[in-house]
């Protein structure tokens, strides 16, 4: 087939129009030959590349010639260079973005698996990761590809935890107008604690102005009657945040505390978990710097998928909410990834029903869902 073929039936799709295309099975297919187009140019970019013809131009690299040729931002061309050419190391990976089967995204972050530590492992396992990449949602496979590599490469795994640990920065300077500007990269679990706080005090803050609105006009306001807007809020947050602390005795103040769960036999029933709540993998040498100050639950995964949730080492309550969270570990709606400290626990078989306040009546449901499945007629993921 000639591109100026393609670009006929391309012509073709436009003339008919958006809405022609607008069903739910047009949307897939053409998403799935944008894939396979993708696919196509990326293996032409390689093909490119090792041809030299990008040097007949004066260009010093392939990815140059791309950038400047096809006015691509340099980041952009240098990427597309570089997928050229992982391609030739992972024909699995390779033959399913061919297929449309999965994404550049998904080649990236098989691609990024490959190291000197990992090579024998990957090449032995490819298929099985490609598998994968075809049944879970993308965050679900980029966060079992994480565990692929922590058991492929222990040690290497730690080496680059460190590594990562070892870029965090923070800055904040004024500018000639006087603004301060800045910019922030922590690790995984010292960014959760410092994102959680940063959330809490902002849902504070959307609390007050709700409050107040409501009150000046009598009623029950929108989010554009608000006297924030939601970048202004986290702005307010933050100074708050600074503020408590210059506030608090150095003596008394007590430190953020991580919760670390500790899944007894889950490893055995499901595979290795060692994740932040946000569902970001980290290594289990990650963890150790923070055992002194957290905060320990243990929860046993048994054979029928209950979980038994035992007391912190410190205060805690609500143990069954607890282990629904623990084992939905967010929405349970099929296209929603809420994380579960931020969903509502969810009456499967409906409380005005008789059905029972316990684990095995209860799901994840963020309240957009929540409140969708009350809806008449029923929704159709029921």
């Amino acid at each position: 087939m000639s591109i100026e073929a393609l670009v006929e039936a391309i012509d073709g799709l436009i003339a008919e129009g958006a809405s022609a295309h607008s069903d739910a099975a047009s949307i897939k297919s053409l998403v799935r030959q944008l894939t396979r187009l993708e696919s196509v140019t990326t293996s032409a970019v390689a093909a490119f590349e090792t041809s030299g013809d990008w040097s007949v131009d004066g260009a010093k690299t392939a990815a140059a010639w791309v950038s400047t040729a096809c006015r691509l931002p340099r980041p952009m061309g240098r990427r597309l260079v570089r997928r050229g050419r992982n391609l030739r190391h992972l024909p699995a990976t390779a033959q399913a973005f061919e297929e449309g089967d999965i994404t550049s995204a998904h080649l990236d972050t098989v691609a990024a698996l490959r190291r000197s530590g990992t090579e024998d492992a990957l090449a032995r396992d490819e298929s099985m990761l490609v598998k994968q990449a075809k049944r879970l949602r993308f965050e679900q496979f980029t966060r079992a590809a994480a565990y692929w590599d922590q058991l492929a490469d222990p040690d290497g795994t730690e080496e680059l935890a460190e590594a990562r640990r070892a870029r965090r920065d923070v800055y904040l300077e004024p500018s000639i107008s006087g603004m301060y500007l800045g910019q922030m990269t922590l690790d995984p679990i010292s960014g959760s604690i410092v994102a959680n706080e940063l959330q809490r005090i902002e849902r504070e803050l959307f609390a007050s102005d709700w409050a107040q609105a409501r009150e000046e006009l009598g009623k029950e306001p929108t989010v554009d009657d608000l006297r924030r807007t939601p970048a202004q809020r986290r702005a307010d947050a933050l100074v708050e945040m600074a503020a408590r602390s210059s506030a608090v005795d150095g003596r008394t103040f007590r430190r953020p505390a991580p919760l670390f769960s500790v899944l007894v036999d889950w490893p055995t029933l499901s595979g290795r978990v060692c994740e932040l709540a946000e569902g970001i993998v980290v290594s289990p040498g990650e963890l150790v710097d923070w055992l002194s100050v957290a905060d320990l639950e243990r929860a046993v995964m048994q054979s029928t998928g209950r979980v038994e949730v035992s007391p912190k080492q410190r205060l805690f309550t609500g143990a069954t909410r607890r282990a629904i969270e623990l084992r939905d570990r967010e929405c349970t709606h099929p296209f929603c990834d809420e994380a579960g400290a931020r969903c509502q626990a969810d009456h499967i078989d409906p409380w005005s029903q008789s059905g029972e306040t316990t684990q095995e009546n209860g799901r994840l449901l963020c309240g957009f869902h929540n409140r969708l499945r009350n809806q008449r007629p029923p929704p159709l993921w029921e």
